[in-house]
């Protein structure tokens, strides 16, 4: 099949899930590229989303795996329709943390947060609480769903491979409380920590600046360290699932967006300030 460029959200998804089925198998691509008689690069290629794959091809290497049921189906049906680009949406039952995924790989992440901080930057306790504000009671539930992100904020410790963070955010995510006192303070004072690391830039938007492309809600701008097969992604979290958008016309909206709002927001060492005085004002439970 020839090699295309932009792999779609399925295409790339489809290669994550294929490299992992290998992982679990315990063979080498040389292994694979042997036992099907292909190039000996083709595994490598379809694993890196660099080419597609056949319906054929793919039962044959699912057939290899030996995977069955319902995880069959959803890659058969990934392969199928990779190239359609849009939301990606079916099959999250089976196919999970395609977001987390995308975020692993991405050379650069740039948020936009009106109203809470952002999961890579929460403490503990402040993402406990947040947790638990959507209507998520079991405890044992909480505690996983905790655990998961705070274990996703080592992407920002990762050793010279780790993502470029730029977070903007709304005056109200700063003021809102989540939690008691020393939560908040805690919280905040992991954002004035988290602003000196050398991958984070952070900013704030005043209320006082009035309207603003952001009111429309939060979004996610995820870029990759090839371009040419990976093209930027945007992400919007809804409570149900998450959408993706590709195409140029909407990437190029949102990053608008984003240079619009970084340029009515604070500088990154007046936002620092800002969250400072911020911080003074939530008292202590002590």
């Amino acid at each position: 099949m020839p090699q295309r460029t932009n792999p779609t959200i399925r295409h790339r998804r489809l290669a994550t899930e294929l490299e992992r089925l290998r992982d679990a198998a315990g063979f080498s691509r040389e292994e694979i590229a042997e036992r099907l008689d292909w190039h000996a690069t083709k595994v490598w290629r379809v694993e890196s989303a660099r080419s597609g794959i056949s319906v054929g091809d793919l039962r044959d290497l699912l057939d290899l795996y030996e995977v069955q049921g319902a995880r069959r189906e959803a890659l058969l049906a990934l392969a199928r329709h990779s190239r359609q680009k849009g939301w990606w949406t079916e099959y999250r039952d089976v196919l999970t943390g395609s977001y987390l995924d995308l975020e692993a790989q991405a050379s650069t992440i740039r948020n936009f947060e009106p109203q809470i901080i952002p999961g890579l930057l929460q403490t503990e306790a402040y993402a406990r609480t947040v947790i638990r504000a959507t209507l998520i009671t079991d405890p044992k539930e909480v505690r996983r769903r905790t655990e998961a992100r705070m274990a996703r904020q080592q992407l920002l410790t990762r050793d010279g491979d780790g993502p470029t963070l730029w977070v903007i955010l709304d005056e109200v995510a700063i003021r809102r409380p989540v939690g008691d006192g020393d939560t908040m303070r805690e919280q905040l004072q992991r954002l004035i920590e988290m602003s000196e690391h050398p991958r984070v830039t952070m900013q704030v938007i005043r209320t006082s600046a009035g309207a603003h492309p952001g009111l429309s809600g939060p979004f996610v701008i995820l870029d990759f360290p090839t371009p040419q097969f990976f093209a930027p992604i945007i992400y919007l979290e809804t409570a149900a699932t998450g959408l993706y958008l590709e195409e140029t016309e909407e990437v190029m909206q949102y990053t608008l967006m984003f240079d619009h709002l970084r340029a009515i927001a604070l500088s990154p060492a007046e936002s620092v300030r800002f969250i400072q005085s911020v911080q003074s004002g939530f008292r202590s439970e002590e």
